[in-house]
């Protein structure tokens, strides 16, 4: 693709000002950032893996990275460009607890097929685990799972629909705890 323009485009400015939760100054700011790590304009798997050993040094971040990229990769294309990475960026940083639930969904959601299975959930906590730390303090991803799943699988047919997971994300703080606590002690 070849270097991108190191300026914004007013178009893109004003797409992402309504698509995310970030003034002009911060969107100029961030794209400067993201042209000086990226300079092809889209970044890769691997630098995004690279991105999340630095953040979790202590940890092995690399298989969460590859489902969080999944899930930012809105066109799955293999890249994020600088709109995807922004988007996501917002919801993570600024998006309410709705919209947040919305991507973490997506992140659980492995197979995209719509629902969130205890194999696939099982997965992402084992995932968040190694991320943040080798012990194995508190609940297993297993009896996280269960957990989760007796508090959000109203219907008990074994899936969580995104109705399901948000509703229980948004009435049952606990729940946000497990699903994102690495080694919660409840």
């Amino acid at each position: 693709m070849g270097k991108q323009s190191s300026k914004l485009k007013p178009e893109t400015l004003q797409d992402l000002k309504t698509q995310t939760k970030f003034s002009d100054t911060e969107l100029l700011d961030w794209y400067k950032g993201f042209l000086f790590e990226c300079p092809s304009g889209e970044l890769s798997v691997e630098e995004f893996r690279k991105m999340y050993r630095s953040l979790f040094p202590n940890g092995n971040a690399e298989k969460f990275a590859e489902h969080v990229f999944r899930a930012f990769d809105e066109n799955r294309d293999g890249t994020l460009d600088f709109r995807e990475f922004m988007c996501a960026l917002s919801v993570s940083s600024r998006g309410t607890v709705e919209t947040k639930a919305k991507l973490a969904f997506k992140i659980y959601d492995l197979d995209k097929d719509g629902f969130i299975t205890q194999n696939e959930m099982v997965e992402i906590l084992k995932a968040m685990n190694k991320m943040t730390t080798e012990s194995k303090k508190g609940l297993s991803a297993e009896e996280k799972t269960r957990e989760i799943f007796l508090r959000m699988d109203k219907n008990q047919d074994g899936n969580l629909s995104m109705s399901e997971f948000i509703k229980g994300v948004q009435t049952d703080a606990s729940i946000m705890h497990l699903l994102t606590s690495a080694s919660s002690t409840d």
